[in-house]
């Protein structure tokens, strides 16, 4: 077992994270446990409640990696000023990365924090960096003096395709429908702006 001088606390936070990473991506988040991030990184359980609150408070700091990893994929792609053409494309790279990486998706979803846990600030602003950039593919369907709209907007198409992704990694899809997850995403950019053009005062808060 190695001792905790053989590495500085900054490369034994980037080792657990690491480690934690490779069990959920291989097995899945319900086998992640202290012991097994312990023994993987060669070090003690007791190491690893000196770098983190509890295993709640790793899980947080991987969700975190994870949005990160999105919001850099996702903020890669470049606008087009065709709200169809740049949520097809946003929506594309997000299915993408689910695809590639389906347990960390699951984590970042189904993972329940203990009841009383309050996110941290910083977790919350990166959720709603990822959300700014569906409204700034919203923008050109709502004027200035609407921006409340197009933030509400923005998170009910986040969560509509949130349902699509979910029954996907639950096998549940092909009970409903013989589409891909692709194909629905991008027939839900297509109704969903359709509704916004035909309805001019939609029936979202903040107006």
């Amino acid at each position: 077992m190695g001792r905790r001088s053989d590495h500085s606390r900054e490369e034994l936070y980037e080792m657990t994270v690491a480690a934690a990473r490779g069990i959920v991506e291989a097995h899945g988040f319900r086998a992640l446990t202290v012991r097994k991030i312990a023994d993987a990184i060669g070090y003690s359980a007791g190491t690893l409640y000196n770098l983190f609150d509890n295993l709640d408070d790793l899980i947080i700091r991987l969700n975190g990696g994870t949005l990160d990893e999105l919001f850099d994929r996702l903020s890669a792609i470049e606008g087009s000023g065709d709200p169809t053409l740049d949520l097809d494309r946003l929506l594309g790279a997000y299915l993408a990365y689910l695809e590639a990486h389906p347990n960390l998706w699951n984590l970042l979803f189904e993972y329940t924090r203990p009841e009383g846990q309050v996110l941290p600030k910083w977790y919350v602003d990166r959720v709603a960096d990822i959300l700014g950039l569906l409204e700034q593919a919203l923008s050109p369907r709502f004027p200035e003096d609407r921006a409340n709209e197009k933030r509400h907007a923005a998170r009910v198409l986040w969560a509509s395709l949130h349902g699509i992704c979910s029954l996907s990694q639950a096998g549940k899809l092909e009970v409903v429908t013989t589409q891909t997850p692709r194909e629905m995403a991008r027939l839900l950019v297509s109704i969903f702006l359709t509704g916004l053009e035909t309805t001019s005062t939609p029936n979202l808060p903040g107006r």
